[in-house]
């Protein structure tokens, strides 16, 4: 079950804990992305399987969940007998920066109308306020 936002926000987080909460990532996702970044040229599945120290299937599937979410771009490459293979690369930080502030600015929307609609449902105007006795 999601820690509650009052202990989310008592707990100590770092900007890559970002990954986790706006799209629900593994440690392994975390892992991945940060050999890409680190890397000084895009890499291939196994190259990064290689730098988690993890299987090929199980190092593409974190692959696929960073690009699903826009972390990570692929790209071909051709060889010049035929054939072709992918390497992947992170997102520039100002685009993923850029879309983890819509998508809060999206949630903290949603909260307000769902603020106000609470404060509509039990509105206490209504209700007879108890008398405190001195």
């Amino acid at each position: 079950m999601p820690d509650s936002m009052s202990e989310q926000l008592q707990r100590d987080m770092v900007c890559e804990g970002l990954l986790e909460c706006f799209h629900g990532l593994k440690q392994l996702d975390r892992e991945c992305f940060e050999a890409l970044v680190g890397a000084e040229e895009p890499l291939t599945v196994d190259e990064v399987a290689e730098a988690v120290d993890r299987e090929r299937s199980t190092a593409y599937r974190a692959i696929q969940r960073l690009s699903q979410t826009g972390f990570v771009q692929k790209e071909q490459v051709n060889y010049d007998q035929g054939g072709y293979y992918h390497v992947y690369f992170p997102t520039h930080p100002e685009r993923i920066a850029a879309d983890m502030q819509r998508m809060l600015n999206d949630w903290y929307a949603k909260m307000g109308q769902l603020i106000s609609e609470f404060e509509e449902k039990y509105q206490e105007a209504d209700r007879p306020t108890p008398s405190i006795e001195g």
